[in-house]
């Protein structure tokens, strides 16, 4: 208002002076009407003076009158204000609160005086409570808090709390979240050969106690569970709330299982769980199961996945070896579904991981041979200057296979729009000798032995894995007895697949069954020669010296021998291994970790007698493998962190697993 006012003095300002000017005018011209003009003109300006005072103190009367009115209206309004509020002094003490607050928040305690931290302790008040308020919880209530800074009458700061109450909204809230239902399927391993040998009444009694376990397992949980139209499996829907004590117990459904003894049955009974967990609907949650549910069995059964919805996933058990479930019908399917993509293929390419072992290689120059068979152009991928199979390859080149090796970037000019390509040795994209090679081929069938990993390669014609098999090789070998009756291999292919046999059974010693032996013993009579195979073992004198440098170097931790070696030559890839196997033979260790720098990583190879799955302190530092066999590159790392890393990855192993084994063999 007062600005309106100032609007309108220049215009009467104009109008002041402009009178001025007439009369002094007059003064030349009648000095009798001048003075007249005079008086007239000290009147208006007597007047004007006069009403212009008068109407200022009217405005600033009446905005003082507002001002009262106001105060007066906010003064009556905070106290009845249906949001809590309280007000603190420049000392950080409580010094008002209204009535909400008072009764709905501290429940009539007396706290004029206290220290305002009692209610919103350690935030910062600079922060986001002056913008988008604070979560509080305080006693049984929930609150997101608002705050402002107000100046008193004396200039001092005032800090006043709003407690917008959300105690239903996070209750709701938070039982949304914990009443989501996931998905989880149970299969009972190894089905048949559980059973095949017992009487009918004796399988119903079987199955039965395993019934019972379960059932107790879902009324613990308050879950609702029922068998699926397969005797094997059943299905699971658990509220989110009641999983997260499931994971909390670390599934300790499968220890109940394996627990249970029966006298008419060869081995223990044994589960596999794939929980699917987070998706927004039933359908999608059961798919995650399905994928979780594969992922355990690829990693050997007897174990829990759990896959979320973003796709990451979560492991329990898997402590002991798997049950060799393979079948020779399922050896000959895949050999004849093989047999037809390599006639339906332009060219084949066999391809192993990097840094080829023996197994790698010896698979590679089975699988070769298949398609040479078939008259198809055939190539093995390798890089020949990384390798760990230097002796089975100057072997390979020597009788007649050098013009089937050639190089990944030689191998990406050869690719045609049917190539097929055979992976072997592996299932991981950035593992493989060629990830672009990948890439450039639509066709591609894995066959591998390792557990299964995240980030397996899923387009796929042919998945081809047996986590049980002893060896990729082994697993090649069965496939070439069942390609076709004309197929009969040569005594170099046999050789390079009998040396990968022997590398990862440890001369047949770690992961042999029945068929491992059966494998070797048809490779024995295509004319391998087992002199041949021990020489491709053998290494050099420096190789042997490092070897046993290394060994003395080792230390003993928790039953783990760890050994690290700073030695950045290409030969210490191929003698960190030969020493983790030396070291399993030390009285008292269970396994072995033997790590060395090189390129900028620091890499550990592992062993195992089984008692300890290495794979599982492998996956901690990011890599993987096998139950007895396991590796991991550690890239920023020194080997002395590194080993650092590596007590505390056996550390959390023995916590998590080792009470569950311990249990078992008492």
């Amino acid at each position: 208002m007062n600005r309106k006012l100032w609007l309108f003095k220049p215009i009467v300002y104009v109008m002041v002076i402009f009178c001025t000017l007439i009369v002094l005018v007059t003064l030349f011209i009648n000095k009798f009407a001048f003075w007249i003009e005079a008086v007239a003109l000290l009147m208006l300006y007597v007047y004007l003076f006069i009403s212009l005072s008068k109407v200022n103190k009217e405005i600033s009367d009446y905005l003082g009158y507002m001002a009262k009115t106001l105060d007066s209206q906010m003064h009556g309004l905070l106290p009845n204000f249906p949001i809590p509020v309280v007000v603190a002094n420049n000392l950080d003490e409580i010094v008002w609160y209204n009535k909400p607050f008072e009764s709905g928040v501290i429940h009539n305690k007396p706290m004029i005086g206290s220290p305002i931290d009692i209610l919103v302790p350690d935030v910062d008040l600079e922060g986001d409570i002056l913008t988008k308020g604070i979560r509080l919880r305080y006693e049984d209530g929930n609150y997101r808090v608002y705050m402002v800074e107000a100046k008193g009458e004396n200039h001092d700061a005032l800090r006043v709390f709003y407690f917008l109450d959300e105690t239903e909204l996070r209750y709701f809230t938070n039982e949304f979240f914990e009443t989501r239902m996931s998905v989880a399927m149970i299969l009972l391993d190894s089905y048949d050969e559980l059973l095949q040998d017992a009487k009918e009444s004796e399988k119903t009694r079987i199955l039965g106690a395993i019934e019972e376990a379960l059932e107790k397992f879902s009324i613990e949980y308050n879950c609702y569970l029922s068998r699926t139209s397969r005797r094997d499996r059943y299905i699971a829907i658990i509220e989110e709330r009641n999983l997260k004590k499931i994971l909390e117990g670390r599934f300790h459904l499968l220890d109940d299982i394996r627990d249970l003894e029966f006298t008419d049955i060869k081995g223990r009974a044994s589960i596999s769980i794939g929980v699917g967990r987070g998706a927004s609907n039933l359908a999608d949650a059961e798919k995650l199961a399905e994928q979780a549910l594969e992922m355990a069995l690829g990693r050997g059964g007897d174990q829990a996945a759990v896959k979320n919805e973003n796709g990451s996933f979560e492991f329990f058990g898997g402590i002991h070896r798997g049950v060799e479930k393979r079948t020779k019908v399922k050896s000959r399917i895949v050999a004849s579904a093989l047999k037809d993509l390599i006639m339906e293929a332009d060219n084949v390419m066999v391809m192993g991981h990097r840094y080829a072992d023996i197994d790698s290689l010896g698979s590679a120059v089975g699988a070769a041979s298949m398609a040479l068979s078939c008259d198809k152009p055939t190539y093995i991928v390798l890089d020949p200057t990384k390798n760990l199979a230097t002796a089975l390859l100057k072997r390979v080149y020597e009788n007649g296979f050098n013009d089937v090796f050639v190089t990944p970037p030689h191998a990406l000019k050869l690719v045609k729009p049917h190539t097929l390509l055979i992976i072997v040795d592996t299932h991981v994209a950035m593992l493989t000798e060629s990830a672009d090679l990948l890439d450039a081929c639509q066709d591609t069938v894995i066959i591998d032995h390792h557990r299964k990993m995240v980030g397996h390669i899923e387009a796929t014609r042919i998945f081809y894995h047996e986590p049980n098999a002893s060896s990729a090789s082994e697993m090649v070998t069965e496939l070439l007895q069942y390609f076709g009756d004309n197929h009969i291999i040569g005594a170099i292919e046999a050789e390079a697949l009998l040396a990968g046999i022997t590398l990862d059974t440890k001369n047949f010693v770690m992961g042999t069954g029945v068929r491992t032996f059966e494998a070797a013993a048809y490779l024995r009579k295509m004319g391998a020669d087992t002199v041949e195979v021990k020489k491709m073992f053998s290494g050099s004198m420096s190789a042997y010296q490092k070897r046993t440098k290394l060994v003395s170097s080792a230390h003993i931790y928790r039953n783990c021998a760890i050994a690290g070696a700073k030695d950045t030559t290409n030969e210490i890839k191929i003698v960190a291994p030969q020493t983790a196997d030396e070291l399993l033979n030390i009285d008292g260790v269970d396994a072995s970790f033997v790590m060395y720098d090189y390129g900028g990583e620091v890499s550990i190879s592992a062993r195992s007698l089984g008692k300890i799955n290495v794979q599982l302190i492998m996956e901690k530092l990011g890599g993987g493998g096998h139950h007895t066999m396991a590796g991991t590159q550690m890239k920023g790392e020194t080997v002395e962190n590194a080993v650092i890393l590596l007590e505390k990855a056996i550390d959390e192993y023995h916590d998590m697993y080792m009470k569950e084994d311990k249990k078992e063999t008492e």
